[in-house]
């Protein structure tokens, strides 16, 4: 008995010992730099976690789309909406002045497109009109947050869409989630606890096909890592501010296991490359944590 007491204790040690390095090695990277840095990680296999500000509310950005993609695939599986509807296109919805792959491939609209099309424009390519349009099929934001309560998830805030955060900076921090939510949140999609398995393979596959935020997460991982991810980005204020340069992602281990991680940094005087940098080190840390 003795021994086997004494077996898990030392095993309690190594594991606060590695803990303590991975701990060091991200403090050295964000170590002076001006700007609130969320951190979470969750193995999903072997339990192992990390946080850092993970209990901070901080503004998402583009990394509600995740969310809001998930609300619609609820909806889908629950025959509300079809992936095969047509959605029609036009100057209401196809608002100028904003990132829209939609809008650049249907300028002129008054054509029909697919809701599978618009969903993947805005996960993949975090098209804004994409997702103003999603929304509206929704009911509104508080249509993505009552189904996001409904599953159990936490820290986790959503009352404007694209067209509203674009009139106003401020609002952006009403649309929030904490670094510990999204991890939590990322292990119920993965484990099959917010969509049909035919829907999490779908919204899985969308994921991994990511196109955006090539200087964040994935930047450093060996290639032809399987990512499944979401970035957000506010880019800057008049004032040089930064409300968030943010990523979340299931990331695929070469031994088959998995990991989530979220990384936000949030009211950044830091470049965009210094802010892009830290995720893109943070990311390198952990993968080389799991593949010791």
């Amino acid at each position: 008995m003795k021994k086997i007491i004494l077996f898990f204790l030392l095993i309690s040690v190594f594991g606060n010992a590695q803990q303590s390095v991975l701990e060091q090695k991200i403090n050295s990277i964000i170590k002076d730099k001006k700007a609130t840095v969320g951190i979470s990680v969750l193995g999903f296999e072997n339990g192992f976690t990390y946080n850092k500000n993970a209990d901070k509310k901080l503004p998402m950005q583009s990394v509600f789309k995740f969310h809001i993609a998930a609300a619609v695939l609820d909806f889908v599986d629950k025959r509300k909406l079809s992936l095969d509807q047509k959605i029609v296109l036009n100057k209401s919805n196809l608002l100028e002045n904003t990132w829209s792959p939609l809008r650049d491939k249907y300028p002129n609209g008054n054509t029909g497109v697919p809701l599978s099309e618009i969903l993947e424009l805005t996960v993949a390519k975090s098209d804004n009109n994409g997702c103003d349009i999603m929304l509206n099929l929704l009911g509104g934001p508080k249509a993505v947050q009552k189904y996001m309560d409904s599953k159990g998830v936490k820290g986790f805030q959503i009352k404007y869409n694209e067209a509203e955060m674009h009139k106003d900076w401020n609002v952006q921090y009403e649309n929030y989630s904490t670094t510990q939510s999204a991890v939590d949140v990322l292990k119920k999609f993965y484990d099959g606890k917010l969509l049909t398995k035919k829907s999490t393979g779908y919204l899985m596959k969308v994921m991994l096909s990511t196109s955006t935020g090539m200087n964040k997460l994935i930047e450093q991982l060996p290639k032809g890592t399987p990512v499944a991810r979401k970035t957000g980005s506010s880019g800057k204020n008049d004032a040089g501010l930064t409300g968030a340069e943010n990523e979340i992602a299931i990331i695929t281990l070469p031994n088959g296991k998995h990991y989530a991680i979220s990384v936000f940094v949030s009211n950044s005087t830091e470049t965009a490359e210094v802010n892009c940098k830290m995720i893109s080190d943070i990311s390198k840390t952990v993968w080389d944590h799991f593949n010791k």
